[in-house]
């Protein structure tokens, strides 16, 4: 039989001594019902067992770990997290009414760790402390509930939903989560606006280019969905703590939108004043919006990048849906994907939002001496950083007879070899000057199909000009190699 306890006033569980610090409440199988008006102050945990249940009309206000196994029933009460060093709030799938955070540790130990979803519905109060979520926790708050008191120091760190409902007209929504919506006359339904922020990890809660540690976003990302998709142009308006800087230093900020997974960030209107930290633009579509410098943009990234074989030539093509400050493309090609060389160059658009598409034949596969080609792109912005694309290849099929190819070229370090043959057998590669003296002699054994040879002496060698000539039974080649 269950055990029922109400209180009605206020019930504080306290020790005198040195153990006062570490009073707990574990419920392991009691109706615990605080009254409305009443409170229930628990020094230490409170721990609320598989089988009890835990009615909060009033105030719960607990200076340890709250862990919840049972069932809580949220009325109208309160839960306050007043510890003085980190705390864990588990919920167990309850819904809590209201949540206070009101840590009084020392900045980096005032937390209130979220590891799994927690709803409120109806206020998230952030007096003193963090509440910061798991990666993969949210902290939701539906249609009717609010978030009040962050301020610098103090804020939802992690996933935090807001949730609003029948969203139409031409009034501005505020979510509450620094975002804030004008559906310019669309009917949207119910809009989801989700905030990961503050979590310091690239591609969770803010962007980078991998290039270029300064080109980066704030450390928040909004994701927005709603019920029905806007069919004008609607307004956004974001904002951000101090915190969430990400070490940028704002004059002009820039906001960004991307629609979704794989796709690329398109800046939202013109850079404007970001000092205030405060930025507004309008959109076409909802997805995932942030914040970055017009200074320090986010990198250009591809739509697409392909490589196909047409004939005896390589056709490379890719796409972008925006670029910023986006100087040119260099095509690099390999034979073993570990050396590129560059094979050419093609302008970039410097700053679009619009789509771009572009092209380069590398013409001849059969020079590579391999049956299987590489290819990368590298994009450099106009101040000289760069980063690179993901590799594509392109099969060449293998023809009868034998191919050199000998790569890099010019080489400064070292010297390597691709040789193609349809025979097995030993090979000799010599090396000799302008004036057709040998510098090197080196056998080397030879499968059908495509054998390296690398040649780590010819680093020693004085810049100039050389020849290097390869036979394996009838077969002989001579290829003119430059070192720098």
């Amino acid at each position: 039989m269950m055990r029922t306890l109400s209180i009605q006033t206020t019930l504080v569980l306290a020790l005198t001594g040195a153990t006062a610090h570490a009073q707990s409440l574990t419920n392991t199988g009691t109706q615990l019902t605080v009254e409305a008006g009443a409170l229930l102050a628990v020094p230490g945990a409170l721990n609320n067992q598989t089988g009890a249940t835990l009615t909060t009309g009033g105030t719960v206000q607990v200076g340890g770990d709250f862990t919840n196994a049972g069932t809580v029933v949220p009325a109208s009460g309160k839960v306050v997290l007043n510890g003085a060093a980190d705390q864990t709030l588990t919920p167990g799938g309850a819904t809590l009414a209201n949540v206070e955070v009101r840590n009084s540790g020392p900045a980096g130990n005032n937390r209130v760790l979220l590891p799994a979803d927690l709803t409120t519905s109806q206020q998230l109060l952030l007096t003193s402390g963090l509440l910061r979520t798991a990666p993969a926790a949210t902290a939701v708050l539906p249609d009717g509930a609010t978030l009040s008191g962050e301020a610098t120091g103090r804020y939802v760190q992690g996933n935090l939903r807001v949730e609003r409902a029948a969203l139409a007209g031409t009034a501005p929504v505020d979510f509450g989560n620094s975002f804030v919506l004008n559906p310019n006359g669309n009917a949207l339904g119910t809009v989801r606006v989700t905030r990961t922020a503050g979590l310091q990890t690239a591609g969770v809660s803010f962007d980078a280019n991998p290039g270029n540690a300064t080109q980066r976003s704030i450390d928040r990302f909004w994701t927005v969905d709603a019920d029905q998709a806007p069919t004008t142009a609607v307004e956004a308006s974001l904002s951000w703590l101090a915190d969430d800087d990400n070490g940028l230093t704002f004059g002009q900020g820039q906001l960004y939108r991307v629609p979704g997974a794989g796709a690329a960030w398109q800046a939202l209107g013109s850079p404007a004043n970001g000092a205030a930290r405060s930025l507004a633009a309008t959109t076409g579509s909802l997805g995932r919006f942030t914040v970055s410098t017009a200074a320090a943009p986010l990198p250009v990234e591809l739509l697409a990048f392909t490589a196909e074989r047409r004939g005896a030539d390589g056709l490379l093509k890719w796409a972008t849906a925006s670029e910023k400050n986006n100087d040119r493309f260099e095509v690099e090609s390999s034979p073993d994907g570990r050396t590129y060389r560059r094979i050419g160059t093609v302008a970039g658009q410097g700053s679009s939002s619009q789509r771009h598409d572009y092209s380069l034949t590398d013409p001849n596969l059969a020079r590579y001496a391999t049956d299987r080609v590489y290819y990368r792109l590298r994009q450099v912005d106009r101040d000289g950083t760069a980063q690179f694309s993901p590799v594509r290849t392109v099969q060449v099929p293998l023809e009868s007879g034998f191919a050199v190819q000998a790569y890099p070229q010019p080489f400064a370090t070292e010297l390597n070899l691709l040789i193609r043959t349809d025979e097995a057998g030993p090979a000799v590669v010599a090396l000799h000057d302008a004036v057709g003296r040998a510098l090197l002699t080196r056998q080397a054994s030879l499968q059908p199909g495509s054998t390296a040879v690398a040649l780590p002496e010819a680093a020693a060698l004085p810049a100039g000009v050389y020849v290097l000539s390869i036979t394996q039974n009838h077969y002989h080649r001579a290829l003119k190699v430059v070192r720098e």
